[in-house]
């Protein structure tokens, strides 16, 4: 009988490529009944592979905000820091942080920052669309804060602040849950307010036709009347473009609604083009009803995202903006 291995190399016996590495592996290892199991073994390779390619950026980006924090509390320790973490004195710090992000956005995404003249020199609300992964914010803030020294406060949901090992990092770049309390005071003391009204329920269940999901939440319009504050629309061109998420089915949608927790994963990283437009600010006008200001805001987020987005985004022409050296106009 013709072994196994002379087979392979002989060609005597018709066998697959995969059953002659299986022998040859058999041979090499001793484990017996190798074929039997390593087609198996290779189709779960390969789909471990394409679950890794879809969510290897993700995961990066999760390494890295981390790795922050790490390096944060390493600064903290080695500085002896006990100040406020709202304080300049953890502006070397930010300035570190944001440098880093901000050659990340340059790279990955070519990030572009328009409009920054818009943005009052007093406090206001800035009002923005929440892609899959809000990492073009996370550009915003660090551009922002290398441009203009200045630190924008921002809303975020409440589960964030239930993650672990992020306390410090949340700390000292101004994230907050966003009570009325916190807003009026963080607008009084002259400060920039971040809120996305469509939140996490937008970053999971909007899609690429980018559409609006705020439901019923006006309390950013009523605080921004309260404060006597301007509202700055904010939009990043192809966000839905460069991480996405699943298509919404309607058990999650209900499992979303009944814990609030994103419970969808999302995927891509794929090296589009970024650019953020800061919108004309809409002026305090005592006049105006917290509904009316709230729709007054909806139309101007809208109408960054009608002339700037090709809707419904495509992939293929993000990618092509990237070699697109005119810009479209603020």
């Amino acid at each position: 009988m013709i072994g196994r291995t002379e087979s392979c190399a002989s060609g005597q016996i018709p066998m697959t490529y995969l059953s002659c590495l299986a022998y040859m592996l058999e041979e090499w290892t001793g484990v017996e009944y190798l074929e039997k199991y390593f087609f198996h073994v290779v189709i779960f390779s390969l789909m471990m592979s394409a679950i890794l390619v879809f969510f290897i950026v993700p995961l990066t980006i999760l390494f890295f905000i981390y790795l922050t924090n790490i390096l944060l509390l390493i600064y903290q320790r080695n500085s002896e820091v006990k100040a406020d973490p709202l304080s300049d004195v953890w502006d070397n710090a930010r300035k570190t942080v944001a440098s880093f992000w901000d050659i990340y956005a340059r790279i990955w995404h070519g990030y572009e920052l328009h409009g920054v003249e818009n943005l009052p020199e007093g406090p206001g609300i800035l009002i923005y669309y929440h892609g899959a992964i809000p990492i073009d914010y996370l550009y915003f803030l660090s551009r922002l804060f290398l441009w203009k020294k200045r630190l924008c406060l921002s809303v975020a949901d409440h589960f964030v602040f239930r993650l672990p090992g992020l306390k410090l990092l949340l700390k000292v770049t101004g994230v907050m849950p966003g009570t009325r309390e916190e807003c009026l005071s963080a607008l009084k003391n002259g400060h920039l307010v971040s809120i996305s009204p469509g939140g996490v329920r937008e970053a999971l269940f909007s899609d690429e036709s980018y559409q609006l999901m705020w439901g019923n939440r006006k309390g950013f319009a009523q605080v921004a009347i309260d404060a006597k504050v301007p509202i700055i629309p904010m939009y990043t061109q192809n966000v839905r473009e460069g991480y996405r998420m699943f298509k919404e089915r309607r058990f999650l949608r209900q499992l979303y609604e009944s814990t609030r927790l994103p419970i969808t994963p999302p995927y891509g990283g794929i090296p589009v083009k970024f650019r953020t437009y800061i919108g004309e600010p809409i002026p305090y006008d005592p006049n105006i009803t917290t509904e009316e200001l709230v729709e007054k805001t909806k139309t101007a987020v809208q109408a960054l995202i009608e002339k700037h987005q090709t809707i419904p985004g495509s992939i293929w022409k993000a990618l092509l903006d990237r070699f697109d050296k005119k810009q479209k106009s603020d």
